[in-house]
């Protein structure tokens, strides 16, 4: 593995950056590029930040999201993936990755344990947030928190740890996170967009899902279902899913918590949530997928019920149930 100076090196040799976020972008991927951005836009380092899709409204607050691309327009000597396990999770932009990496460098920048190191240089640690890799990174480019690179890194500190709720939050986090707020980090606006703030048509959208949550395996397996057709009812995008499936662990008995987010008939995105007893992703390997010990994800296809027997036996193997 490489070490983040050595990428600090390399990357202000470069005249120009691709920045690659991953398909349904969070406010990790989304922190970690847009902190880049405004980092390599200090050292006079042309660059772009690149998502396959629209990005989510209620980023909107960060300073430098409406410069985000669905396509690229820099001809750049370096490609920067960011919170990003493998390359095809930048999902429709992973043949472009794949042609550029052919004559510019790549690099990976990433916390997640499933990672595939799969780039010319990478730097992976396991973090409550993979902003905080970045923010190690821009002090290795010798550039100082401003606002707007401390509000993106904030953001993902956030959002990827739960609030700092997350088992794997540890001293790191909060010391990563009190940098940002000396730079004046405006955690009263981050907080608010990214949890609070909401239309009444999601409002109403998760009561009506919820409602249906539904138990498993002694009450230990929490499941909640949303289909295409609640979406479109109430006007909603999938991105309105976010955070749904953290519910089901409040509940005292839960120790795995699932939401099955329908993309197509007979096919399921499945994000999962570890209490801290089950390794999730371990789960997720099984079917293809990835992420962190407790919180992955998959995409399962076939009916409604067959996949929660799956997701029940295998809740019951990683509890020895």
């Amino acid at each position: 593995m490489n070490t983040l100076k050595e990428i600090a090196d390399l990357l202000k040799r470069q005249k120009s950056v691709l920045i690659f976020t991953h398909m349904r972008p969070d406010g990790d991927t989304l922190g970690s590029a847009v902190a880049l951005s405004h980092a390599l836009d200090a050292l006079g380092i042309a660059n772009e930040v690149l998502n396959e899709a629209p990005i989510p409204a209620k980023y909107n607050y960060l300073a430098g999201v409406e410069k985000i691309k669905m396509q690229p327009t820099l001809a750049a000597q370096a490609c920067v993936c960011v919170d990003t396990s493998d390359y095809t999770r930048v999902g429709l932009l992973q043949n472009e990755y794949l042609m550029r990496s052919k004559k510019a460098v790549t690099v990976n920048i990433d916390h997640h344990i499933s990672n595939t190191r799969y780039a010319q240089y990478n730097f992976v640690r396991e973090r409550a947030s993979n902003c905080e890799n970045i923010a190690e990174l821009i002090t290795e480019l010798g550039v100082p928190y401003d606002r707007k690179i401390a509000n993106a890194l904030l953001t993902g500190m956030i959002t990827d740890s739960g609030a700092f709720s997350h088992a794997d939050v540890n001293g790191d986090t909060f010391r990563a996170a009190a940098l940002c707020a000396d730079a004046g980090a405006q955690v009263q606006l981050i907080t608010y967009e990214t949890y609070k703030k909401q239309s009444r048509a999601r409002a109403e959208f998760y009561i009506e899902v919820l409602q249906k949550l539904r138990f498993e395996v002694e009450e230990k397996l929490a499941v909640v279902l949303v289909t295409q057709e609640q979406l479109k009812r109430y006007g909603l995008r999938t991105d309105a899913t976010e955070g749904i499936v953290d519910f089901g662990l409040n509940v005292d008995t839960v120790e795995i918590s699932v939401c099955l987010l329908e993309m197509k008939a007979g096919q399921y995105k499945v994000s999962l949530r570890s209490q801290g007893k089950a390794n999730v992703n371990e789960i997720a390997k099984a079917y293809g997928g990835g992420g962190h010990v407790l919180a992955s994800g998959c995409m399962l296809f076939g009916d409604v019920e067959e996949i929660v027997d799956k997701l029940s036996y295998a809740t019951r193997q990683q509890l020895d149930l």
